[in-house]
């Protein structure tokens, strides 16, 4: 049975109790809740979290030792299932029996939304395919605080995680990223940083930005932009720099300009002269790199100007 029959609380309600804008939410039995917790500053719980938290009959963890200890700061004990990158397949039948028996069960990882570049999306894929429930409780995300102060320069992007260890592997996976318009956001641990810095300076250049976003919403957070043919030096300018976890959001390939108009037209004009419009703008985008779509137009218009 649902905890509470209301549904959600919605802004402009006159509420006395903050926690009563989760409390007054459905939060059905056998169910499988995502819940995301702090990367850092224990402040950053939401209300939500930690009024389900205190709700589930037990919590999966990705480490029952560090959950263990960041539940207690917030006052909460409840049985603890271990469920790690070695023991998926089994942490998530158990996860599977025990909701079929209608028990409710949050997984939370070591820090930030489980699942993103952290274990629990077999889980996920698990519960999801048994028939179960999945609820995510939004809150903090290493990957979105980083791009919200990153800028206008990244409208889009891909995520990335962690790139291979092998050197072969990530320059493989690198090369694939070269063309890519979006933004691409990597995570790195401190004893890899410079490695990962010199490998993206390698594939990429120096010219794109790179945005550094180091032990975010902790004590020594720091948040640095930069040309990345900068970013070796101001890594090596000082060692302080190179601790702690890292998102780097890297900006994306410029896309080419267009060739002016007049040199188009010369090309679509001499092919003109041979072929129809169709077929001059599917060779003058062979040629030039243009939009066909665009060339198709201008080839009509280029045409009709002749046959006036």
């Amino acid at each position: 049975m649902p905890a509470s029959s209301h549904g959600p609380v919605h802004a402009g309600s006159q509420l006395t109790d903050p926690l009563s804008l989760a409390q007054n939410q459905q939060y059905p039995t056998g169910a499988l809740y995502i819940v995301a917790t702090p990367i850092g500053n224990l402040a950053d719980i939401t209300l939500r979290a930690l009024h389900v938290l205190n709700l589930v009959d037990r919590i999966a963890a990705e480490d029952t030792r560090t959950s263990s200890q960041l539940l207690a700061r917030y006052g909460i004990d409840k049985p603890l299932l271990a469920a790690h990158q070695h023991n998926e397949h089994e942490a998530a039948a158990r996860v599977v029996g025990l909701l079929q028996a209608g028990e409710r069960i949050a997984y939370i990882s070591d820090a930030g939304t489980p699942g993103i570049s952290d274990p629990g999306a077999k889980i996920v894929d698990a519960v999801r395919a048994a028939g179960l429930t999945i609820v995510p409780i939004p809150g903090c995300s290493a990957l979105v605080t980083a791009l919200s102060a990153a800028g206008d320069w990244v409208s889009a992007f891909t995520f990335v995680g962690f790139l291979p260890t092998k050197t072969k592997q990530r320059a493989d996976l690198l090369h694939r990223l070269v063309s890519l318009e979006a933004a691409q956001v990597f995570y790195e641990a401190p004893h890899r940083i410079v490695e990962t810095v010199d490998a993206l300076l390698a594939a990429f250049g120096g010219e794109r930005r790179i945005l550094f976003a180091r032990e975010l919403t902790k004590l020594h957070e720091s948040i640095h932009q930069c040309q990345l043919a900068q970013a070796p030096a101001w890594l090596a300018a000082d060692s302080q720099r190179q601790r702690g976890e890292f998102v780097l959001v890297l900006e994306g390939a410029i896309q080419a300009e267009a060739a002016p108009a007049s040199e188009h037209d010369r090309t679509l004009a001499v092919l003109l002269e041979e072929v129809s419009a169709s077929t001059a703008a599917k060779l003058a985008a062979a040629l030039t790199g243009a939009p066909r779509k665009a060339l198709y137009a201008r080839a009509l218009a280029l045409k009709g100007d002749v046959e006036s």
